[in-house]
């Protein structure tokens, strides 16, 4: 297939190339020959009128057919073949069995949802009359599931697929009963092209109206505050900065008729070593923390940023460990040059902290590569340091030596909401571990023990979410089967006729 360089909207390519914009070679950092077009005000009206419009017929179709649909969106993504690869690969950087694999998250997300849908699984809750209750007859009450209406997509820029075009949230809100209005990350348009090409060639196949999604291609801020205050849009779905989200937040707190707004902004991913652990697996967890460090570059939303311990005789052995995995690192490209910089100033910036020592950093490469970095330091200059408490997006991890239990549950309390957080123990640290994971739980939406936190099983019983600034609404997940309660709301049906309940309420 061919790039564009047009915005969908409502299955009609179109685009003015006045103020078009490439995407960044990452591996290169030369520009890419594909020029795409910032979507114009018009564009983006057309797009969430048509997908308000698509709604009526989209919203009463059997799950049957949404199921079909979803299954269809995948085997189109699959058809692109290599292309999707290469062009993903060229404008992330990330290597090509990342993106092989991510293919197949995503794939594999639709089939999810279109299972769940075939199976009935949302179908509600029924509790049967009962004429003879005193001191008052019980009615026959059912309750079910509607769609909220159309959804506004933000493509992540870690997960050029499985968070992006046709990722968790799209799949979601598309099995829900929801039209999208995606909005692509500037930094890979040319993967989220192919992905909404197959996306429309879905929608055709399956006769479905054109309106159900939209691709909004731009750099232009105002497109996103755009969709988030459009009267017409009911919820939206975000993965980015914690700056950007709340900016988002804040606009969408200011509408008329307040809407869900399901954002991930950042989270530090503790890791917490108990005493025996360290003193029986110091190198080999030393190892395994740097390799999940390193995982995509540090630019995983689960990556491991913050591993705490109570100092004892075998702390050196594990900060000599893994000081040695971090030396032999190599350096890297990140996901854009902006965000290489960025990096690269947070670095330099802690390493002029008092109380921070820098114990290791990875090897030197190309100019525009950076290079993990393993800083370490005490309790009482993490407190004075806020930023030290702020998720670093790339290759590095601070080491946070406490003097005493006292100072472990000191640190706990000072931590914001996370995604996850990891226990790492053995048996004979049972009594530490349980008390680090009563505490712990109420900061973060998935608890890990003895294992890393990086990758994310899609599953019914997994939760991709947590407090504040870990996701906007910490009673949600926007991995798995119960992904799709977001873009849905519950109603209940009361000693309804047979014909006027939805199909999947029916006796």
């Amino acid at each position: 297939m061919s790039i564009s360089g047009k915005n969908l909207i409502a299955g009609e390519w179109s685009g003015d190339f006045t103020k078009g914009f490439s995407a960044t070679n990452a591996v290169k950092n030369e520009p890419m020959p594909e020029v795409f077009a910032d979507a114009s005000e018009t564009e983006v009206e057309q797009a969430i009128a048509r997908a308000h419009q698509a709604f009526a017929s989209y919203s009463q179709l059997p799950a049957v057919q949404r199921a079909k649909f979803l299954r269809t969106i995948g085997e189109q993504i699959v058809a692109l073949g290599d292309e999707l690869v290469e062009m993903a690969c060229a404008e992330t950087g990330l290597p090509a069995m990342r993106i092989q694999g991510e293919r197949g998250r995503t794939v594999g997300q639709l089939g999810l949802f279109a299972d769940l849908l075939e199976q009935g699984e949302y179908q509600g809750v029924f509790d049967a009359a009962d004429a003879e209750r005193q001191p008052l007859p019980k009615p026959d009450t059912r309750l079910g599931y509607l769609p909220l209406g159309v959804v506004g997509v933000f493509a992540a820029s870690n997960f050029p697929l499985a968070f992006s075009t046709a990722g968790g949230d799209t799949a979601s809100a598309l099995a829900a009963g929801c039209p999208v209005v995606m909005k692509a990350h500037a930094a890979h348009p040319g993967t989220a092209e192919l992905v909404a090409q197959a996306i429309s060639k879905a929608i055709e196949l399956c006769d479905i109206d054109a309106g159900v999604f939209s691709l909004i291609q731009g750099k232009n801020y105002a497109i996103a505050s755009q969709i988030v205050t459009h009267p017409m849009v009911k919820a939206v779905g975000f993965t980015g900065s914690e700056r950007v989200g709340m900016i988002l937040q804040q606009q969408i707190n200011q509408r008329p008729e307040p809407i869900p707004f399901y954002g991930e902004l950042g989270s530090v991913n503790p890791q917490f070593i108990m005493a025996d652990k360290l003193a029986t697996e110091a190198s080999t967890l030393a190892e395994n923390l740097v390799a999940s460090l390193m995982m995509g570059q540090g630019q995983f939303c689960t990556s491991p940023g913050i591993w705490s311990y109570v100092k004892s005789v075998d702390t050196p052995v594990f900060e000599q460990a893994a000081s040695a995995a971090i030396a032999a690192t190599e350096a890297g490209v990140m996901l854009t040059p902006a965000m290489a910089e960025s990096y690269k100033k947070t670095v330099a910036s802690w390493q002029s902290i008092d109380g921070v020592e820098l114990l290791a950093q990875g090897q030197s490469g190309v100019a525009h590569f950076t290079q993990a970095a393993l800083f370490v330091t005490d309790l009482t200059t993490f407190k004075a340091n806020t930023v030290l408490q702020e998720e670093v997006f790339g290759p590095c991890a601070l080491i946070l030596r406490l003097q005493d239990e006292q100072e472990l549950a000191e640190f706990i309390g000072l931590l914001k909401g996370n995604l996850t957080a990891a226990i790492h123990a053995t048996d004979k640290d049972m009594a530490q571990s349980r008390t680090v994971a009563l505490s712990v739980a109420h900061k973060v939406g998935r608890l890990i023990y003895n294992q890393m936190p990086t990758g994310v099983e899609v599953c019914a019983s997994m939760n991709h979410g947590g407090p504040f600034p870990a996701s906007t609404d910490l009673r949600t997940t926007s991995v798995g089967s119960e992904a799709i309660k977001r873009f849905q709301r519950p109603i209940c049906y009361q000693n309804m006729p047979n014909e006027l309940l939805p199909q999947l309420l029916r006796s």
